[in-house]
């Protein structure tokens, strides 16, 4: 009798967690708070229970209906597991959890290209990071049957459920992720990127302009400033994909306020263009803004790659690895492997940088200071 009730429980939860497309992301420049998004069918209320055991205990509503839903709520203490449930209209979700902020030591991974690869990330997963980042390219375009606009990032997160509901993810942008219709072999008329990335605001909640942004976690004297570049040399025609970067853009000037006067601490760029490109532009401006960090991680080809300028480290990774090689002039590591970054932050300590395979190997391990 025991089992069958049990049973009857069991089926009960489940047919109630109707709800299952979740996922995590910060959208402020610290991460005092995380934002829990889901969608429905319908226009719905929104509601997120969370609390520090499965019996969650606060709340927080919006009753205003929509079927895309972006709901804040407070990090819990260090170092403690918060859990949670949404709900929306008569539809409600498992109760998840996720990890509070760490005191000890942080973890970020950061992927690239994840559009055009069918990961095992059994090995990140692993890893048990703290948050997800990308280096751009989340889906391969915004035009397929079936996964137009926001549907497409709607089939990256249902790639991986259990992950994103549990570990917050900040992607970057990358061409692929605001690609209306194909590229075809010359310019077309009309625009074949969204410039302004609607789809990819409207689905993610990030901080600031969302199409940049900061985040950062003052414990490890650590943060990460989101770029928007990539093919830049189409800058100006119908196959322009970011936003302009010259030296009158809202871009730089965005960027020259978050790098100068140089900040303590590491400072990780993030973004989708080739290194090598993007460093000489303005005749070395970009490279003299990138090197007043820690490091900068592109997604801009298929390989695994850290290269060396005066010193200063630029890492290339992609969960699909075995595409066209594109070394880096000043290339120090380079492989043709599906792979992922691994960054690990202690208070006052060295930061570890790792590039791993997916297979959990470490190919190449360098340890870098505090500015």
């Amino acid at each position: 009798m025991r089992r069958f009730l049990l049973f009857l429980v069991l089926c009960s939860a489940t047919e109630a967690a109707t709800i299952e497309r979740l996922w995590l992301s910060f959208q402020r420049e610290s991460p005092t708070h995380i934002t829990v998004n889901w969608e429905t069918a319908q226009p719905e209320s929104s509601e997120v229970s969370y609390g520090v055991s499965a019996e969650l205990g606060s709340k927080i509503s919006k009753d205003e209906k929509a079927t895309l839903h972006h709901v804040e709520i407070p990090m819990p203490e260090k170092d403690m597991v918060c859990h949670y449930q949404v709900r929306s209209g008569a539809e409600t979700s498992a109760v998840c959890t996720f990890k509070g902020m760490p005191s000890k030591e942080l973890r970020v991974a950061v992927v690239g290209d994840w559009g055009f690869a069918q990961p095992d990330l059994a090995a990140l997963i692993k890893d048990d990071v703290h948050v997800l980042m990308t280096a751009g390219d989340n889906v391969s375009s915004l035009h397929q049957q079936g996964k137009e606009g926001t549907k497409a990032f709607s089939a990256l997160i249902d790639s991986q459920p259990g992950l994103f509901r549990s570990t917050p993810f900040m992607p970057v942008l990358g061409n692929h992720d605001r690609e209306m219709r194909p590229r075809g072999p010359k310019p077309p008329p009309e625009a074949v990127y969204d410039v302004e990335a609607a789809a990819y605001r409207e689905f993610f909640a990030l901080p600031g302009n969302e199409w940049n942004w900061v985040l950062s976690f003052p414990d490890f004297d650590a943060r990460f400033v989101a770029l928007d570049l990539e093919h830049i040399q189409d800058m100006g025609t119908t196959w322009q994909t970011g936003h302009p970067f010259d030296e009158t853009s809202e871009q730089l000037a965005w960027y020259r306020k978050q790098m100068g006067p140089p900040h303590s601490g590491h400072t990780i760029t993030v973004q989708n263009e080739r290194n090598a490109t993007m460093r000489g532009q303005l005749k070395g401006e970009w490279g003299r803004l990138f090197q007043q960090g820690t490091a900068v991680i592109s997604g801009f080809g298929y390989f695994a790659e850290r290269a060396v300028v005066d010193g200063f480290p630029y890492y290339n990774t992609a969960l699909k690895g075995n595409g066209d090689r594109y070394p880096d002039p000043k290339s120090v590591f380079f492989a043709s492997e599906h792979s992922y970054i691994l960054l690990t932050f202690k208070p006052k300590a060295l930061m570890r940088i790792q590039i791993k395979s997916l297979a959990g190997q470490v190919l190449d391990e360098q340890s870098h200071p505090a500015r």
